[in-house]
């Protein structure tokens, strides 16, 4: 089973097993939010960009899509291939628990679907620069990705969300929030983007397993973010 698969797959029990975990509001929101603020730069701080080590987009590249946009030096990029079949070689005993289809939920948030997974084990981290994206529609960036952070299986806090163009002057929104963390117990802060190609949406996701791995991987979101363009 493909990486990108088998990631979603232990998502799921993880989902399964600690499911009615609370989104809680003991007050660590505004906390958690400052943090946030911090650790993606502040609201007027210059972020760090990662080392170049490839690319992502073009035909030829680990995954082709409607955009182009460079990888961090040893994080690896996997496109999010034959998903549907993988899911349906799950073992049988997980299927009876209904995991394989918490885990197809996985693989689709919102109006877009998986479609690559750039992994910085490589490089230290826990954590994936996930590409979703979906056929042509008529709506803007800043809608496709508010119904995708509105998707989030946690739930979200303090999403604040701007504008920017990109390197080739198309129209993004970008997004900053707050989600909770099923295995801490915690909310921790996400970053996305969104463009709209002729080709359809795209949505590049930076997670992380809680706020310090978040925040060592945001060069390489930055990195994305700075030279992201149609292909």
């Amino acid at each position: 089973m493909r990486r990108a698969v088998t990631a979603a797959a232990m998502g799921a029990v993880v989902l399964a097993g600690l499911v009615g975990c609370g989104s809680g509001g003991d007050g660590r929101t505004a906390e958690a939010s400052d943090r946030a603020e911090a650790s993606a730069g502040g609201r007027t701080g210059s972020a760090e960009v990662a080392r170049s080590g490839g690319t992502v987009g073009p035909a030829g590249s680990p995954c082709a899509l409607p955009v182009s946009f460079d990888t961090a030096a040893d994080w690896k990029a996997e496109e999010v291939t034959d998903a549907e079949q993988a899911l349906d070689d799950m073992p049988e005993d997980m299927k009876e628990l209904g995991l394989d289809e918490v885990a197809r939920e996985m693989l689709r948030q919102g109006p877009v679907t998986a479609a690559c997974e750039v992994d910085g084990d490589g490089a230290g981290h826990l954590g994936f620069l996930r590409v979703w994206t979906a056929g042509p529609s008529g709506d803007d960036a800043t809608t496709v990705l508010k119904d995708f952070v509105d998707a989030e299986t946690e739930g979200v806090e303090e999403a604040r969300y701007s504008t920017f163009e990109t390197a080739d002057g198309l129209a993004a929104a970008e997004v900053r929030y707050l989600t909770m963390s099923v295995l801490w117990e915690e909310l921790v802060p996400r970053r996305a983007l969104a463009v709209v190609t002729p080709d359809g949406p795209v949505v590049v996701h930076l997670g992380g397993t809680d706020e310090e791995e978040h925040k060592a991987m945001l060069p390489a979101y930055e990195l994305a973010r700075t030279t992201l363009h149609t292909t």
